[in-house]
């Protein structure tokens, strides 16, 4: 693009041409903050195929640092207790995590337990870290083997666990398999901890979970009124088999600097005849924060984007009339500006399911770019 540049006395001079560069470098610079204020700040950890398994992870997760928990200390001969491997059915390089019930350990510092976990820590960048009052979504894939052994005790696959303050040693949330009095009684639990004490919020079989790909999205808005939900589906067909959600909850432990997830293995030896050794796989890791409504203006509504019915009633469709592809995510906030859910539709049909009747803002984005903001009203 060219410019022309006039002066007040006809012709350009240098002194005119500097205060239009310096004005252009300002306008550039306040385009540059508006535009990374809008991104969302995602950070996402795939597979790449084998070799270098540690540095990769490593990369993504705290550059220049190490957060792998692995035992390989007790267990050098086998040497490295994370690497990657080709998955048919997901037709792509996945994640192994292996554990044996000896001589592997807790990285050669407790011998009743053993760990086999990546984690964000103080030494990762700032926008993996949860904060207080900040909203953050979790995704991942995982699979358990089909004959798949937990301990009686805890058998950990993921945590938030708090960093700093009076109960960091108690993780605030937990996702564990129980052993069962048979196998076909095992359970996977969701567990949680305000303080130090942990309760089950919800638990179920584990059997549907054995030999089959799962799809996790845990989205928390972390402060002392959080909110939080839960929700994992089977790869192949969607098919929901665990689900919990609660929109008033604490999600902050006392004195907490920061919250940081964990992914992997994590098991008590105290009963190892009831253990094997285990490959536990991952996939596609996801850490997304999610911004406030603040960030969004109300007045956006490009492309002629309409939500129809609206108003609507709870459980209803809600229809998005919107050219092709024109967007791909939706961000939902109530009236008070709190983050509800977002939603990535494979279709212009949205359930309003669990929709407490109100005002609503979905905010529609193409892109990391919001395209249009809506006002919905549920009844």
């Amino acid at each position: 693009m060219g410019f022309i540049i006039f002066s007040i006395f006809g012709k350009p001079n240098w002194f005119t041409n500097l205060i239009f560069n310096m004005k252009l470098a300002i306008l550039f610079y306040f385009c540059l903050l508006f535009t990374i204020h809008n991104i969302n700040a995602q950070v996402i950890l795939n597979a790449d195929g084998p070799g270098n398994t540690y540095e990769l992870i490593n990369s993504i997760l705290a550059p220049g640092f190490d957060v792998i928990e692995a035992p390989d200390c007790s267990h050098t001969a086998f040497g490295r207790h994370i690497d990657e491997i080709f998955d048919a059915d997901l037709n792509t390089n996945v994640f192994r995590f292996q554990i044996h019930v000896t001589p592997d350990n807790d990285r050669c510092i407790n011998v009743d337990r053993q760990r086999n976990e990546i984690k964000v820590y103080d030494k990762s960048p700032n926008n993996l870290k949860g904060i207080e009052e900040e909203s953050v979504v979790y995704k991942w894939k995982f699979k358990l083997d089909e004959f798949f052994q937990s301990s009686s005790n805890f058998t950990h696959i993921h945590q938030l666990k708090s960093v700093g303050g009076l109960y960091e040693e108690t993780p605030m949330y937990t996702l564990t398999t129980r052993k069962g009095t048979t196998p076909a009684t095992d359970q996977l639990e969701l567990r949680y901890a305000e303080t130090s004490t942990q309760s089950t919020l919800k638990k179920t079989n584990l059997t549907p979970f054995k030999g089959t790909w799962v799809d996790v999205t845990e989205t928390i808005k972390y402060g002392s009124s959080g909110t939080y939900s839960i929700i994992i589906k089977k790869v192949s067909d969607g098919t929901e088999l665990f689900s919990y959600s609660n929109s008033s909850i604490i999600n902050w432990q006392t004195g907490a600097s920061f919250v940081r997830p964990k992914w992997g293995i994590y098991r008590s030896l105290n009963s190892p005849l009831d253990l094997r050794d285990e490959n536990v796989l991952f996939a596609n890791f996801s850490i997304e924060e999610i911004p406030t409504l603040s960030t969004f203006s109300t007045e956006i509504n490009k492309n002629n984007i309409r939500i129809i019915p609206n108003p609507t009633k709870n459980n209803n469709p809600i229809i998005v009339e919107a050219l092709p592809n024109s967007f791909d995510s939706i961000y939902i906030y109530d009236n008070l500006g709190r983050f509800i859910r977002l939603i990535k539709p494979s279709t212009n049909t949205i359930e309003s399911t669990n929709f407490k009747p109100g005002l609503y803002f979905f905010i529609l984005k193409k892109d990391h770019l919001t395209v249009s903001t809506q006002k919905v009203i549920i009844q």
